[in-house]
């Protein structure tokens, strides 16, 4: 989707500096999919204590039924 905004040029280079994005358009698609991946995890952290485990989590890591 094409569109057209006002982005702060020194916030933009240095989007491009933290990432490698070598154009504006890869370092705005950067910066805004690693905002959604944030929220995502954020969300995910609010079940943290929520969610019963039911299984033997040392044999899962060993890969044995």
């Amino acid at each position: 989707m094409r569109t057209n905004i006002d982005i702060d040029p020194e916030v933009l280079r240095e989007v491009q500096r933290l990432t490698g994005a070598r154009t504006k358009r890869e370092a705005v698609d950067i910066a805004l999919r690693e905002l959604v991946a944030r929220h995502q995890r954020a969300g995910i952290l609010q079940l943290r204590g929520k969610v019963r485990w039911e299984g033997d989590l040392e044999a899962d890591r060993l890969g044995r039924p």
